[in-house]
């Protein structure tokens, strides 16, 4: 092998693993942002498997991070036993990736079935401090701005607006931009989700297609799913052409380990040799 071609292959590596670095931030900020969102609603999944993609989405984002650092190694040192380490590790980080991605792919069609509680706790909201529901809908209308499960006319039906007789939704739907806004219905444009077509006064009803708080959190979840998915698909891409650049590198590579031991052994012969004429 020239060592022109050498000198390339090593450029390349050394752009794999910088590729390899960014992917594994990426896959591990994907799976951070799964397991952040489901201790935040935890109360609205119906199982606990759809946070298995995010744990083998962090644990082959720790692998590729070593595995960039290790191929950064590898392109600066003649060393058959890193390279196989890198290999080794890189077929470890594809393992964890094809599951994660097929983890991801099936629970992404199982959204709407995993947010089946969503309307019971909805039921279930007290309006009280220190309650679980009541903590769990206030903190996800505040954080996807929305109200209600698909508007704010849901609210209507619960146990809470019939019992409190106060004819408004809870302040956690209120449009954080009116300071004004006390949750009643009758400026509903005070309200999250603030859509717009045909006018910009707050006190006219809400126009377009609003969306509820299931569906921004089914669309939260599809996209980190979806996100877990593709980023596989690119790490898969990126892994390849590290194998390819490994072997090269490693094939026609002189095994001197090997020559060394032959003269080792061929002195050792020679010394049992004259140790058996002593003997004789």
């Amino acid at each position: 092998m020239g060592e022109t071609r050498r000198r390339a292959l090593k450029i390349v590596i050394q752009i794999t693993c910088q590729l390899l670095w960014v992917a594994g931030l990426v896959v591990g900020l994907s799976g951070m942002y799964l397991l952040l969102n489901y201790r935040h609603n935890g109360i609205f999944f119906t199982h606990t498997y759809i946070i298995l993609p995010a744990c083998l989405a962090l644990a082959s984002a720790t692998l590729l991070l070593a595995s960039g650092g290790l191929g950064i190694w590898v392109s600066l040192r003649k060393s058959a036993l890193l390279q196989g380490v890198f290999v080794y590790l890189l077929v470890v980080v594809f393992c964890l990736e094809a599951t994660a991605a097929a983890l991801a792919y099936v629970n992404a069609g199982k959204v709407d079935s995993e947010l089946a509680p969503f309307s019971s706790v909805f039921q279930r909201y007290t309006g009280r401090c220190q309650d679980p529901y009541s903590d769990a809908v206030d903190a996800t209308q505040k954080e996807l701005q929305c109200c209600g499960i698909y508007d704010y006319r849901d609210w209507l039906a619960t146990p809470w607006f019939n019992h409190s007789g106060r004819g408004s939704v809870p302040h956690s739907c209120c449009n954080y931009t009116y300071h004004t806004c006390n949750g009643t219905l009758e400026l509903p444009g005070l309200l999250y989700p603030k859509v717009y077509t045909h006018t910009h006064t707050p006190a006219l009803a809400l126009c377009g297609d609003p969306k509820g708080c299931q569906v921004k959190l089914e669309e939260a979840l599809l996209f980190v799913l979806h996100l877990i998915i593709w980023s596989s698909l690119a790490v898969a891409l990126v892994e390849t052409v590290g194998f390819v650049s490994v072997a090269q590198l490693m094939r026609d590579q002189p095994l001197l380990e090997y020559g060394i031991l032959d003269r080792e052994y061929g002195i050792l012969d020679r010394e049992y040799g004259i140790l058996d004429r002593e003997w004789a």
